[in-house]
């Protein structure tokens, strides 16, 4: 990456360069409607507000059985990321963008802040009349409630383990 100058550089430095980041914390559980509907949670829908869509990009987890979500902001950072780390033509930067953005979705909300989820997200998540909406920064998951309590026990205990040899900010570990 290059950078045009010191405000640039302490911008890229000081944020893992991506400026000021609205986040996408906490979990919410919310009942899918006999349409398909589902509210997202408010503070979601307010992290997204600045973006130059008003909704979510929704699209399948690589590895876990549920729906990975995000602003457009993020879509087009990893689509920037992907050509400029693989290049347009590599074969695994071809396998990620076939993954991830053929595979995506752009849900506008209603004037209620619903979403109808794709059917084929919401088969593979197994979400049938609630979905769990978990945080996670930059991007946000949406599951099977079952699924997700399984899952976040799973995380909790490696986290017990790993959390603390980590070291989450440049310059150290956690004190």
């Amino acid at each position: 990456m290059v950078l045009d100058d010191d405000q640039d550089a302490c911008e890229h430095a000081n944020t893992g360069g991506y400026g000021s980041v609205a986040l996408f914390l906490s979990t919410f559980t919310n009942k899918i409607d006999r349409k398909g509907r589902v509210s997202v949670p408010a503070s979601f829908r307010a992290t997204v507000s600045a973006s130059s869509f008003n909704g979510i990009i929704v699209y399948q987890h690589l590895s876990l059985p549920c729906i990975e979500g995000a602003d457009i902001s993020f879509l087009e950072q990893m689509s920037n990321h992907l050509d400029t780390d693989f290049g347009p033509f590599n074969p695994e930067q071809m396998s990620m963008a076939t993954a991830i953005l053929a595979g995506s979705s752009q849900l506008g909300f209603d004037p209620e802040g619903r979403v109808v989820l794709p059917q084929e997200l919401v088969a593979f998540a197994g979400v049938d009349g609630t979905a769990t909406f978990a945080g996670l920064g930059r991007r946000f998951q949406i599951w099977n409630p079952d699924a997700f309590m399984a899952h976040k026990a799973e995380a909790m205990q490696k986290a017990a383990v790993t959390g603390p040899t980590l070291s989450p900010f440049r310059g150290g570990g956690q004190s």
